[in-house]
């Protein structure tokens, strides 16, 4: 076959939600042994576009072929034997089974005789071998990294001679080493003949490893092109549908201590530890940014800063104060504001509206209450406010939250916190899943807020987002705190050698200085 092989077309798809407009008249192709770069914010349709791809969803009008061949609509299992595959953001790993468990689960029928395991053993061996994916197939999962775990999920569709694959936000969790170790794989792969559409909002990673963009804005393409021939700015702006605004740090003096951890030391019920004598300070004006690989320990200390788990050693003050017994209520009143991690889950209560999600957390306080009564005018008049001011994009203060798009729960999360001018401000992953305008945004207002004089606790798994906005960074591997570092004494290959355990940020700085 050759390289300019079509192996993907989709033509014409429309896809309507009752009034809501998701795909309209989507039309793209994918080449054998290319990277397709698919763009778009939050809400742009391209989850709907890959649900169509997948037989999730049927589309209204269009259709798909592959390699060819008309794909059967809402059909995944013909999506599968067509040749086409996934790697999910989170992934979608069984972590009690060895990595050969999970690359061959549902590859033979159910009631089959027992699985050849010899035969798949050598299979995945080639599969490693060819690709640079060394991982041991008797290891359990859940003793993985999340780096070999991304390994065993392309594993996992290469043994299913998947011949399209998608990846979504595939750097998400991984540092830049295991980034750059992840691409230099894709372009193997590419090279010999998979073709690949690439779903991320890092441009930087975009211009470095795709061969061609295409932009959806609204459910319509806005933009095809060679990535060679244009640059991430035209790529924002087409995203976006203008000018994205430019945010950075402005250092300042930072003011008095509004944040400590001394020694702080957390395990879960099966004496595990989860914190090992964390030691942190927080002042006032600046903004602390926690780098890490997911899963060492950022939850903790979130659910810890957020008063829903107690030190089991060590100290916890707030404005200088011990914190003995700290609750929610508790460290809400002390001026703790949390943005957390699960906008969905635990920021917001997606069948409550608008308007009463804003008040949540502030229900009982004036002007939104009198003689322990709700004044509903008073909280629709400020929901307004909020909604104008921090451009949460709704039906009104009367509409579900769950009808939000991410970037604007977001918003709506924000605007209730920092409408409470807040001393302190825990924000976990504030930018997770978000598009250029939306993380600009973002960033935008908690640097304002810092600026204002709150103290900003930035918990982020992505590099380039900790070096934009922090005035310190602290690294967070296995339960434990690096000795904090300015982000002009450090640069990103020193932090990701930090965040896989290897090396201190201040000592790799200095090495690389």
């Amino acid at each position: 076959m050759r390289q300019s092989q079509t192996v993907l077309r989709i033509r014409g798809v429309t896809k309507r939600f009752g009034p809501l407009v998701a795909n309209d008249d989507v039309s793209l192709e994918l080449r054998r042994g290319e990277m397709l770069a698919l763009l778009g914010e939050n809400g742009a349709g391209k989850t709907t576009l890959m649900h169509i791809l997948f037989g999730h969803y049927r589309a209204d009008e269009g259709e798909v072929e592959v390699m060819g061949r008309p794909l059967p609509p809402g059909s995944p299992r013909a999506a599968l034997d067509a040749g086409v595959g996934m790697v999910h953001q989170h992934f979608t790993l069984a972590a009690n089974m060895t990595v050969l468990e999970n690359v061959t689960v549902g590859t033979r029928p159910l009631f089959s005789a027992r699985l050849r395991q010899g035969a798949a053993r050598r299979r995945l061996a080639d599969l490693s071998a060819r690709f640079g994916l060394h991982v041991d197939p008797d290891a359990r999962v859940r003793d993985l990294s999340v780096g070999q775990r991304q390994r065993v999920e392309i594993l996992k569709a290469l043994y299913r001679d998947t011949r399209i694959l998608i990846l979504d936000e595939p750097t998400a969790v991984l540092t830049p080493q295991e980034g750059e170790q992840l691409f230099a794989t894709l372009r193997l792969l590419v090279n010999r003949g998979l073709a690949v559409i690439l779903i991320t909002h890092k441009l930087r990673e975009v211009m470095a490893a795709s061969d061609r963009c295409v932009v959806l804005r609204h459910g319509r393409v806005v933009l095809r092109t060679a990535t060679h021939e244009t640059d991430a700015d035209t790529l924002a702006r087409a995203m976006v549908g203008g000018e994205v605004p430019r945010v950075g740090r402005r250092p300042g003096e930072p003011g008095a201590e509004v944040l400590a951890l001394d020694g702080a030391v957390l395990c879960d019920d099966g004496g595990r530890t989860l914190l090992d004598g964390l030691n942190l300070t927080l002042r006032a004006g600046e903004i602390l940014g926690i780098a890490g690989v997911s899963g060492n320990g950022q939850a903790a200390l979130a659910d810890m800063v957020s008063g829903l788990l107690r030190p089991q050693a060590g100290e916890l003050r707030v404005h200088g104060r011990a914190v003995a017994a700290p609750s929610p209520a508790g460290m809400l009143a002390l001026g703790v504001g949390r943005v957390p991690e699960d906008r969905i889950g635990t920021g917001l209560v997606g069948d409550l509206s608008v308007m009463e999600n804003l008040v949540l957390e502030i229900y009982r306080q004036r002007p939104w209450s009198r003689w322990g009564l709700l004044d509903f005018s008073a909280m629709r008049r400020g929901a307004r406010e909020l909604i104008a001011r921090f451009d949460v994009r709704c039906q009104g203060p009367g509409a579900p939250a769950r009808q939000l798009s991410g970037g604007n729960m977001q918003k709506l999360i924000l605007a209730r916190v920092l409408s409470g001018n807040p001393s302190v401000i825990l924000a976990n992953q504030p930018t997770w899943g978000l598009d250029v305008g939306a993380a600009t945004f973002v960033h935008k207002a908690l640097m304002e807020a810092s600026r204002a004089g709150a103290g900003v606790l930035l918990i982020s798994e992505d590099l380039d987002e900790i070096f934009q906005v922090a005035d310190r960074i602290q690294v967070m591997h296995r339960g434990r705190l690096s000795a904090p570092v300015r982000p002009d004494e450090a640069d990103a290959a020193a932090i990701g050698l930090a965040m896989s355990g290897h090396g201190d940020a201040r000592s790799e700085a200095a090495r690389a200085s």
